[in-house]
């Protein structure tokens, strides 16, 4: 299904290019059209990150939103999940979040969520997208019915205890110094504040958003900073978010990355043990490293892959009744506490782990040796250079050489004119060959 608006993730672009100030006011027009059910009056959350354009972007939402008749809470710097969580909590109709995740400043995004805090259907996308294209001003709300809007207090307050909430009642993090990348994101004030309240040694970093410097050398993904922190200040661990906090990256006390498949294995080994696990096994996407589903299968647990996209774990996750589910990137969705990625209660679990194995954090999070892994991004214009015969061939002419210990996943990017091709088998150069192959094959097609 081709659609005008939303990618795999909302919408995201340019700030003033994709993203201008009439295509947020009429988001919020549309959306709110379509979640009017009733006569009581319907209320949004609106959340955002820390960029410049959130401002622009969020004002225009409340224009379009209240233009509708729907009441509008404004939530300030929030991390996603905090959005998804105060959408249930605070009974609205619809939450919002206004942020482009570990995009660049330069661009922003919209994310929707519904009622119940999930990540807004394809269906429900496009019928938004088909209200955004109609004629609005008959269905504008008439002047004694439009809405109101005003700022909420206290939510960053709601946010930590909901995630102080999802550990132990008597487990303390007393001890444990632990270095903090925020990437000057949505959680610079609540992440450092859960974690210290929770006893632990906070040194952040990323914490002083200026609305330019989002994901800028910081953050999950680019934890070199956090790396280097960590060998610093000898801490036993550090946490790094991205700019809207829905993903975690950890580095172990010698400054080495985990990623989020060995996040999910010491999760799902953890509740396995505790029987927590609501079926034996976890979701991921076809990113995610052949060794990871070789070693929960040594666990008795299976690896139900889907397509890239948290949404689509998360779908996969409730329909087959899995309770633990992540991509590799460090969205890990643990659907006992929230109802999308949530970075810092990943991060929580984690350290609980931590906390009860008493080890060093390079043993806990070394749970088996990757595949020699290889991504590649091909930049297209336009067309479908997939469909290209010499790239079907050169696809193919891989495949057969990877052959069955192997893989090779192909996807066009959701949120930008890029191929990934990504190639996995335990002999590294035949890897890195077969992959080459195929990115010069695109390449050449794109041209």
């Amino acid at each position: 299904m081709t659609r005008k608006y939303f990618g795999t993730d909302g919408i995201r672009g340019r700030a003033n290019g994709k993203i201008t100030p009439e295509v947020a006011m009429r988001v919020g027009q549309a959306a709110g059209l379509a979640y009017q059910n009733g006569e009581h009056r319907h209320r949004v959350v609106i959340g955002k990150d820390t960029r410049l354009s959130g401002y622009m972007i969020e004002y225009a939402m409340v224009a379009g939103f209240t233009s509708v008749g729907m009441d509008v809470l404004l939530l300030g710097p929030v991390p996603t999940p905090a959005v998804a969580m105060l959408t249930r909590s605070m009974r609205c109709d619809l939450g919002v979040m206004i942020s482009a995740s570990h995009n660049p400043f330069e661009d922003n995004g919209i994310k929707l969520f519904g009622p119940d805090g999930y990540k807004l259907s394809d269906e429900v996308e496009a019928k938004i997208e088909t209200l955004m294209d109609l004629e609005i001003a008959p269905r504008l709300a008439k002047s004694r019915d439009l809405g109101r809007a005003k700022r909420i207090e206290s939510v960053q307050a709601r946010y930590i205890e909901y995630a102080k909430r999802t550990l132990p009642r008597n487990l303390s993090l007393d001890g444990l110094r632990i270095v903090l990348d925020c990437a000057n994101g949505a959680a610079y004030k609540v992440a450092p504040e859960a974690l210290w309240e929770l006893g632990a040694e906070v040194f952040s970093i990323g914490v002083e958003p200026d609305g330019f410097n989002i994901n800028h050398e910081v953050g999950s993904t680019a934890p070199e900073a956090l790396a280097r922190k960590v060998r610093e200040m000898r801490a036993d661990i550090g946490v790094a978010l991205d700019g809207d906090a829905d993903r975690v990256l950890i580095a172990d006390e010698k400054g080495h990355i985990v990623d989020g498949d060995q996040l999910m294995a010491v999760v799902a080994e953890s509740w396995r043990a505790d029987g927590r696990l609501a079926k034996p096994g976890i979701v991921a996407t076809i990113m995610s490293n052949l060794a990871l589903e070789r070693y929960l299968g040594g666990l008795g647990l299976a690896l139900e892959r889907t397509a890239v996209g948290d949404r689509y774990v998360l779908e996969r996750m409730r329909e087959l009744g899995y309770n633990l589910g992540g991509e590799q990137s460090g969205h890990i969705i643990l659907s006992d506490y929230a109802t999308t990625g949530d970075g810092l209660v990943a991060a929580l679990q984690l350290l609980a782990v931590v906390r009860r194995e008493n080890k060093p954090v390079s043993e806990i999070c070394h749970r088996f040796e990757p595949l020699p892994q290889i991504l590649r991004s091909v930049r297209y214009k336009d067309g479908r250079p997939l469909e290209r015969a010499p790239v079907i061939a050169a696809v193919a002419a891989a495949e057969n050489e990877l052959g069955k210990n192997g893989r090779l996943v192909i996807r066009p990017s959701g949120t930008e004119p890029v191929i990934r091709v990504m190639g996995e088998a335990e002999d590294r150069a035949l890897v890195e060959r077969v992959v080459n192959e195929v990115c010069e094959a695109l390449t050449e097609a794109a041209a």
